[in-house]
């Protein structure tokens, strides 16, 4: 399948830059209700040559307020976004913004349905097929953090065709699809509560819509467009230099310290980390990165904390006790030297005891949005944001860190509303959604100077992006960055990683789990360590592992070492197209196997992973590789047997079937095309 294959004859969407009256948006200003800009004597002005088309179309809608849209057409895959913003350029205040839908557009086509996944948390990303002729689908999140519950990520099927789409929004968001007849009506408003006038100087912005067509209706298609797409036009690069990324391991200590560890890296000291670090050099097991997580900075007293690091948040000033002098630094170095980067968790959305914090550390009451021990950080005032980048940036750059992780584990949406109601009370009209909305491109700014400033040391120019899971996964979000971990939940059952594996990846190509199984997120069992089945239901891009290297008797080294290494003969091809090869399940559901395929075509090789699941009744199963090419020789290798046979494309089209005589046990094929 080639990218000309799917988009041929589908420029839909350079229509939609031609003409600023059929832009897909809308806005009520003053009281009128405006569909795109039109009779607004709206200017274009198009930049970019080859394969990158940029368009800026600009509009006054009165002395006081401009509007802007910035899109881009990726002409190789017919690939169109846009951003709108408004701004008050004049000396007033403006007249009140509201109704403001992102996306207000239709798609032709009978037959439409809607399909995609959920989002974490309650839903761990279920995924659903709805038929649009039926009933009306209808997704909200108001939480403040996008990718929770519900995911912003839609293949919308209609005719002999169908549309990728996306939201790049880290805030509230709701989407609306509709059908009659032939026509699918798709609205899409960003910043849910916006109903507000601007001050002289202030701008607000929708969510970014991002829209990629495709030929057909099948979903094997559809996704392995979207993965090369964004493979290339999203995935943030590698360093300043501008490489790209590849798949990398990391590497967690902190359960190996002999120390009590109620979460993240609490436990850790500078006398902990070196007999972890020589069994694992010892073992060869060194990772990419080490990974540290939350802990290693005092309370708002300059305290040690000792367990409750979620109610400590906000000074981000490392521990002296815990590490004293520069033996954080030492310990950084010493990865440094032995080849692996350092990567290091922070929390800036959330600050907690701010009296403590302003008396401590120069943090200012009114930066704080709500009330309380445990509050909103205001990211959106200028100089809040100000404090905040440099603290983070201090103590990378003075700690030899090389990547930020970033988390957050409170709802920003159900606190903005507190800001908003002052903001009313002191103009004398609507501030609505203005503080979520000077929020989130405060967040955006916060990555881009982190970024900006690992760009200019020479550190990791991309982000970790978490939010008590999988709750920044956003496509803007996801320029900048990627969830090392999918989703907190995937630190427990195989069968909750591989449904995860089979509905996520659809969307978000580059990204890790957990590689453990248990049934506390948080604990490591006392055995031997993750079977090859749960290894290989771990396989993707970012593979995460730990455990008690020196506490634990029973760890089996060779088995920990096959996995990594099986991973590593694998990894390259964890990015490419990929092939879901049985429905997606419940992770209650074991009763089945569940498959994978990945195929290089470029390269002629693929691997087929096939987990028969601890239920399963069936020890054979027959898995059909859409990809194989009829008269083309492919040469197959089991991994686990060795054996090695020839199969024409026809025959793997047709169905390769596999047996495995025990439940929960796996199997990996390498496939290669002579």
């Amino acid at each position: 399948m080639k990218n000309t294959d799917i988009v041929s004859g589908t420029r839909i969407f350079e229509k939609l830059l031609s003409s600023p009256d059929a832009l897909p948006f809308g806005f009520c200003y003053g009281g009128k209700t405006y569909k795109g800009l039109s009779g607004c004597g709206a200017r274009k002005m198009t930049s970019g040559g080859g394969d990158e088309q940029n368009t800026v179309i600009t509009a006054r809608l009165d002395k006081n307020v401009s509007v802007t849209v910035r899109s881009r057409l990726v002409k190789p895959y017919g690939q169109c976004e846009y951003t709108v913003w408004f701004e008050n350029v004049g000396d007033g205040v403006s007249e009140v913004l509201s109704d403001v839908y992102a996306f207000d557009g239709e798609f032709q086509g009978k037959d439409p349905v809607l399909r995609g996944c959920m989002g974490d948390h309650e839903n761990w990303y279920s995924a659903y097929e709805h038929d649009l002729s039926k009933s009306d689908k209808f997704f909200q999140s108001l939480g403040g953090r996008a990718t929770h519950i519900v995911f912003p990520y839609f293949d919308l099927v209609h005719g002999n065709g169908g549309t990728m789409m996306a939201i790049g929004w880290a805030g509230t968001w709701n989407a609306i699809f509709s059908a009659e007849d032939k026509t699918t009506r798709v609205r899409i408003k960003t910043d849910l509560s916006l109903n507000t006038v601007l001050l002289p100087g202030e701008k607000v912005r929708t969510g970014q819509i991002v829209l990629l067509p495709y030929k057909g209706r099948n979903y094997d298609d559809a996704t392995n467009l979207w993965r090369r797409w964004y493979m290339q036009y999203v995935l943030p690069k590698a360093d300043a230099e501008g490489d790209p990324l590849k798949p990398f391991s990391t590497v967690f200590l902190a359960n190996d310290t002999g120390l009590p560890n109620s979460d993240g890296s609490i436990s850790e000291r500078y006398f902990t980390w070196k007999p972890t670090l020589d069994k694992i050099v010892a073992e060869g097991l060194l990772a990419d990165f080490r990974w540290f997580d939350a802990g290693w900075y005092t309370d708002h007293e300059g305290r040690t904390v000792e367990s409750l690091w979620w109610h400590t948040v906000g000074s981000w000033e490392l521990d002296r006790e815990k590490w004293p002098g520069d033996t954080f630094l030492q310990f950084n170095e010493e990865c440094h030297r032995l080849g692996m980067k350092v990567l290091v968790w922070f929390e800036p959305e959330r600050v907690t005891n701010v009296p403590a914090l302003c008396r401590n550390y120069g943090y200012k009451e009114e930066w704080s949005i709500g009330e309380g021990d445990v509050r909103t950080n205001d990211l959106g005032n200028p100089e809040c944001l100000a404090w905040t980048l440099g603290r983070i940036t201090k103590m990378m750059g003075e700690n030899g860190v090389d990547m930020y992780r970033e988390d957050n584990n409170s709802d920003p949406g159900f606190a903005w509303p507190y800001k908003d109601g002052k903001e009313t009370e002191k103009c004398g009209a609507p501030r609505y959604g203005i503080t979520e909305n000077k929020c989130i491109c405060g967040h955006y700014a916060l990555w881009d100077g982190i970024i900006d400033f690992c760009r200019r040391n020479g550190k990791c120019t991309f982000v970790d992006s978490c939010a008590s899971g999988g709750g920044r996964n956003d496509i803007e979000s996801m320029r900048r960055g990627f969830p090392l971990m999918r989703s907190d939940f995937d630190r427990t059952s195989s069968s909750m990683r591989l449904s995860q594996t089979s509905s996520f990846c659809r969307w978000i190509p580059y990204h890790g789990s957990s590689t453990k199984e248990s049934d506390d997120q948080l604990g490591y069992a006392k055995d031997s360590g993750s079977t090859p089945y749960v290894a290989r239901a771990s396989y993707l891009p970012i593979y995460n592992f730990g455990g008690e290297f020196t506490h634990n008797p029973l760890l089996d080294f060779d088995l920990m070492r096959r996995n990594l290494n099986e991973w590593k003969s694998v990894r390259h091809l964890l990015t490419k197209d990929m092939y879901v090869l049985t429905p997606w399940r419940h992770d209650s559901d074991r009763s089945h196997w569940t498959a994978f395929a990945y195929d290089d075509p470029d390269a002629g090789e693929a691997i087929l992973l096939a987990f028969r699941m601890e239920e399963a009744g069936s020890d054979t199963f027959t898995a059909k590789l859409p990809f194989a090419v009829p008269g083309e020789t492919y040469k197959l290798r089991n991994a686990d047997t060795e054996e090695v046979f020839e199969a024409d494309g026809a025959r793997l089209r047709d169905g390769l079937t596999l047996t495995l005589r025990e439940k929960k046990t796996s199997a990996l094929i390498y496939i290669n095309r002579k």
